[in-house]
């Protein structure tokens, strides 16, 4: 029974997310221009010294921002390794030796 309800839940929001992802409410490839699309265009290189506008958006503009993504990243990948190197140890339960005594 609990594996019914398990599958219904997961079909549900399944469904929810598909009915979403192919409604005509977002619309993929016409995205309306704003006033910050035409200040990044009209003023990025002079004030950034890139060409590449996207790049001048991503480091100089929201720098801190990137920074902080890239510490969180760095953090989620250095705590994956850990648990991962605290798995493998000699001693550790997963290594394969069920009460055993040296």
């Amino acid at each position: 029974m609990r594996a019914l309800i398990s599958l219904a839940i997961f079909l549900l929001m399944a469904g929810s997310f598909l009915h979403v992802a192919l409604s005509d409410e977002l619309s993929f490839g016409n995205p309306s221009r704003t006033e910050m699309d035409d200040y990044f265009i009209a003023n990025g290189q002079r004030q950034t010294g890139a060409n590449n506008i996207v790049a001048a958006v991503l480091f100089d503009y929201r720098g801190i921002d990137t920074l902080g993504e890239a510490s969180v990243l760095f953090v989620a990948v250095l705590g994956v390794g850990l648990v991962i190197r605290r798995a493998m140890a000699p001693g550790s339960e997963g290594d394969g030796e069920r009460g055993e005594s040296p």
